[in-house]
């Protein structure tokens, strides 16, 4: 057995944050991760390959639409492989810059176990610490169907470096609409088969029914309200079969991909030590992201709380003492076009009771989106207090949709009113950043 500072199990953005701060501070830190490489799904299986192929997609599409500027392409082509490959590239240049981040850091490779003390098992080696952070993030959720063996989850669909078509993707939140977005605009037939009467549960549900609308225009078909009863294999191609209120329907493809949620990974021992489970799985944290078991912290997936990259760094933060914002997280899908939203939409307000009051602006209305001739449908709102004009959230459908709640997270932080942003604060013109002083100048 051997004592050191801090001990951090999971090299992704939670853990990798946790461990760089504390051996800047002079720490003793050791850093356990069970993969070949530090990064986490986030850096090696999801936001960071994925969103590399998204940047593929949209640029396809924006070239195919380059007549609009009278710009002619001829022979337009299209190889997946080539993307994939750069996606790869970009993963590992990344993880070099990681592994620079991560200077001072002891890394060991293999499971842990946590045990009392607070210490963990690693393996024949026994570490102890003052403070454990577990940070092991999760992994794909499996749909238990009868045929569940013919669908691959978002880690296998990330390794291909070819297309099957068609294609049929269970599950319309953010994971499969990526990545029905990524096949449609290499020419991939594809089905989103949706359990929930709506895509993007917890999404501003008009946005996502524009989402739904634009994406079907390009060729994307949704089924929505539909649960599927089994997945069975027909000659060298898979039958999804799914019900719903209108009755039995089935749906052919060469590739069936399941997106249908994460799982937490749970460190073994978390028993022994006294660490609570909720009824979903995921370990119970408090405020300071502090488990039951006194020693042991959880940040990022595993905690269940907000399952995203920045949400882990952001708990990071906190378990270590910072006063960072946990209430304002800014959700973003990188379809074409892009959805994003940060704080309340107008049905999550009243359904709380709260008076306010909802502001609509077309993409239309601002003259930077005319000149670039971008997102027809796109649309901007913005929800503020009744009575206050506290803006309290931003939810956006469009180009650089993203981009534009970031400048919103900022200002529900601050509790800013519509009045400082469309008074107080200037915005570049022209630019999409109007968008926001637009929507609050109508107020």
């Amino acid at each position: 057995m051997r004592q050191v500072d801090v001990i951090v199990i999971g090299a992704g953005p939670g853990g990798a944050e946790i461990a760089a701060a504390e051996a800047a501070r002079g720490s003793r830190v050791v850093l356990i991760e069970r993969d070949a490489y530090a990064g986490g799904t986030c850096l090696n299986r999801g936001c960071i390959p994925t969103k590399a192929l998204c940047a593929a997609a949209a640029t396809l599409r924006t070239v195919a639409a380059a007549s609009a500027f009278g710009i002619t392409v001829e022979g337009l082509s299209a190889d997946y492989g080539t993307a994939h490959r750069r996606a790869v590239d970009v993963v590992a240049t990344l993880r070099a810059d990681l592994a620079g981040a991560l200077t001072g850091v002891e890394r060991l490779h293999g499971e842990a176990r946590l045990a009392p003390g607070p210490s963990v098992m690693v393996a024949d080696e026994i570490i102890t610490a003052p403070k454990v952070f577990i940070a092991t993030g999760s992994r794909p959720a499996a749909l238990k169907v009868p045929g569940a063996e013919h669908i691959i989850d978002s880690d296998a669909f990330l390794a291909l470096d070819k297309l099957p078509a068609p294609a049929v993707v269970i599950g319309g939140g953010v994971i499969g609409l990526e990545f029905a977005s990524i096949m449609n605009a290499y020419g991939t037939a594809v089905t989103v088969v949706e359990y929930c009467p709506e895509i993007l549960p917890g999404f501003d549900a008009e946005l996502a029914k524009r989402l739904r609308t634009q994406m079907s225009r390009g060729g994307v078909v949704f089924k929505t309200g539909a649960s599927v009863q089994s997945v069975e294999r027909v000659a060298d191609e898979f039958r999804v079969n799914f019900k719903t209120s209108k009755g039995d329907f089935q749906a052919e493809a060469a590739m069936v991909l399941g997106a249908v949620g994460r799982r937490p990974v749970v460190p073994d021992g978390y028993a022994d030590v006294g660490i609570e489970l909720d009824k979903r799985g995921f370990i119970v944290v408090d405020e300071r992201m502090q488990t039951s078991a006194k020693g042991f912290y959880a940040v990022g997936d595993v905690n269940g709380r907000s399952m995203l990259a920045h949400s882990a760094a952001a708990q990071a933060r906190r378990a270590m003492g910072s006063d960072v914002d946990l209430d304002t997280i800014p959700a973003i899908v990188f379809t074409t076009p892009e959805l994003a939203g940060v704080g309340l939409t107008a049905d999550a307000a009243a359904a709380a009771g709260m008076a306010v009051r909802t502001v609509k602006v077309p993409y239309s209305a601002c003259g930077k989106a005319v000149a670039d001739g971008v997102d027809a449908g796109g649309l901007l709102k913005l929800t503020v207090d009744e009575e206050s004009g506290v803006i309290l959230g931003c939810h956006v459908l469009g180009t650089h949709a993203a981009d534009l709640v970031a400048e919103a997270a900022a200002a529900i932080h601050y509790r800013a009113t519509a009045a400082d942003m469309a008074q107080r604060i200037v915005h570049a013109h022209p630019s999409l950043s109007e968008l926001l002083s637009i929507a609050a100048a109508r107020v």
